[in-house]
C-alpha cells in the first residue's frame, strides 16, 4: 500500500495529518457562528466580530504555545495524539560501555523551534487572511471601476473626507494634504497586494500541494514546507512520551508555584489564579472541541428547523369552480366541444371570454361582444377587453 491506512508505525497517515490541519478552519468557523449567535441578544460581541481576525490569532497563539509547551504538538496535532519532533536527533549512550546498543534520543523540541513553530502556526496565517481580506477589496475596487469609470472613490476614502464638510474652511486645506498622502499610499499598497498576493497565494498553494502528495506517496517525511524549513517531522507520541510530558509540566507548575512571593492572602490568591489557568488550559482542547461539535448540531438543527417553519404550506389542489349555466334566452352548446357555439364550425384562432370561459372563433365573438356587451351563452356582461388569445385549444 502507498500509505498506512492501519495507522501503524511512528508515522502519521495521510488522513491523520489533513484532518490536524484541517481542524483550526472548522474551529474559526464554528466560534464565528457562535459569537455571530450571542451577538444577536448582547450587542457588545459586535466589537469582537470586527477584530475577529485579531481575536482568533491571540486565541490560536495562547493555545499553540501551551500546547507546544506541553506536548511539544500543535494544538489540532495533540488531538489526534502526534507531536512534533526535530529532524536531527541528538543521541545519548546510556550505559558507559562502548559496544552498549541502548541509546536514549534527546526529540525535545528547544525553545527556538517552539517560538518559530507558533510563527507559522499563528503569525504567518493572520498575516495571510489579512492580505487576502486587502486583496478580496481591490478587486471589488477594480470590478466597480470598470463598472462605472475610474472616477470612485475606492479604500474607504470617502469616510475619510466625509466628516470635513463641518469643518471649516482652514482645517480642510490644512488635513487635505495629509489625507491623500494616506490615501495615495493605501491605494497604492493594496494595488502591489492586487498584483502580488496571487502569485504568493499560488506559489504556497502549489508547494502545499506537492509536499502532500509526496506525502502520500510517501516520498518525503514532511507534510508542508513549514515542517520542512523548520527542520521538523510529525510522529505519533509514545506511552513513555505522553508521560515524560505530564512529569514535565508538574514540575514546570510546581516551580512556578513555588516562586510565588508576598504576604499568604496574596501568594493564596495568587496560587488560586494559577490554578484556574491551568485548569483552564489543560480543558481548552477538550472544551473548545466540545464547543465545535455542540454548535454544529446546534445549527444543524435551528437551520431544519428554520426550513421547516418556512416551508410553504402545501394544500390540495382547490376543486374546479362549477360550470356557468346556460341562460335561457342565451345561445345552446353544441354537442361537439371542437365548435364555436356562434358559427357551429371548428374554432378558428380559439379566444376565450374570461367572463364566462367559453371558447368561441376570434372573430364570432368579438363581433358579438362588441355589439351586445354580453355572453351570448350566459348573457353575463362583458367587453372586448375580457377576450382572451388561447394558443392551444384544448
Amino acid at each position: 500500500m502507498l500509505f498506512q491506512v492501519g495507522g501503524q508505525g511512528a508515522r502519521p497517515t495521510f488522513f491523520e495529518m489533513s484532518a490536524a490541519q484541517q481542524l483550526p478552519a472548522s474551529l474559526r468557523a464554528a466560534l464565528s457562528y457562535s459569537l455571530g449567535v450571542f451577538a444577536l441578544r448582547r450587542p457588545l460581541l459586535h466589537k469582537v466580530l470586527d477584530y475577529e481576525d485579531e481575536f482568533f490569532a491571540l486565541l490560536m497563539a495562547v493555545l499553540e504555545s501551551h500546547s507546544l509547551r506541553t506536548t511539544d504538538g500543535s494544538f489540532s496535532e495533540s488531538l489526534y495524539g502526534l507531536r512534533r519532533r526535530p529532524v536531527k536527533v541528538s543521541v545519548k549512550r546510556s550505559s558507559s560501555g562502548a559496544e552498549s546498543n541502548d541509546k536514549a534520543y534527546d526529540s525535545v523540541l528547544r525553545k527556538r523551534q517552539k517560538v518559530l513553530s507558533v510563527v507559522f502556526l499563528v503569525v504567518l496565517p493572520y498575516f495571510k487572511s489579512k492580505l487576502q481580506s486587502i486583496y478580496n477589496k481591490e478587486r471589488e475596487a477594480r470590478l466597480q471601476a470598470s463598472l462605472w469609470g475610474q472616477g470612485d472613490v475606492r479604500f474607504d476614502e470617502a469616510d475619510l473626507v466625509s466628516d470635513q464638510g463641518e469643518t471649516s474652511q482652514a482645517q480642510v486645506e490644512a488635513t487635505t494634504g495629509e489625507v491623500s498622502n494616506v490615501a495615495r499610499i493605501k491605494k497604492n499598497f493594496a494595488a502591489l497586494i492586487g498584483v502580488c498576493y496571487p502569485w504568493i497565494h499560488a506559489t504556497n498553494e502549489g508547494l502545499s500541494f506537492a509536499y502532500q502528495l509526496l506525502y502520500l506517496l510517501d516520498g518525503t517525511a514532511f507534510y508542508s514546507p513549514a515542517l520542512h524549513a523548520l527542520g521538523l517531522h510529525v510522529c505519533r507520541a509514545t506511552g513513555q512520551e505522553l508521560m515524560e510530558s505530564s512529569s514535565r509540566v508538574s514540575r514546570i507548575r510546581n516551580r512556578e508555584l513555588e516562586r510565588l512571593r508576598g504576604p499568604p492572602w496574596l501568594k493564596t490568591m495568587q496560587r488560586v489564579l494559577l490554578n484556574c489557568m491551568y485548569t483552564s488550559l489543560d480543558y481548552a482542547q477538550t472544551g473548545l472541541i466540545a464547543a465545535v461539535f455542540f454548535f454544529k448540531m446546534m445549527e444543524w438543527w435551528y437551520q431544519s428547523a428554520e426550513e421547516r417553519m418556512s416551508a410553504p404550506t402545501v394544500y390540495p389542489p382547490p376543486p374546479p369552480p362549477p360550470l356557468p349555466k346556460v341562460a335561457k334566452d342565451g345561445l345552446p352548446l353544441p354537442p361537439d366541444r371542437t365548435l364555436c357555439p356562434l358559427c357551429c364550425q371548428k374554432r378558428n384562432n380559439p379566444s376565450v371570454l374570461s367572463a364566462s370561459g367559453f371558447v368561441f372563433c376570434y372573430s364570432c365573438i368579438f363581433k358579438s361582444v362588441s355589439q351586445h356587451k354580453r355572453c351570448p351563452i350566459t348573457l353575463m356582461p362583458a367587453t372586448v377587453e375580457q377576450i382572451r388569445r388561447l394558443f392551444h385549444d384544448l
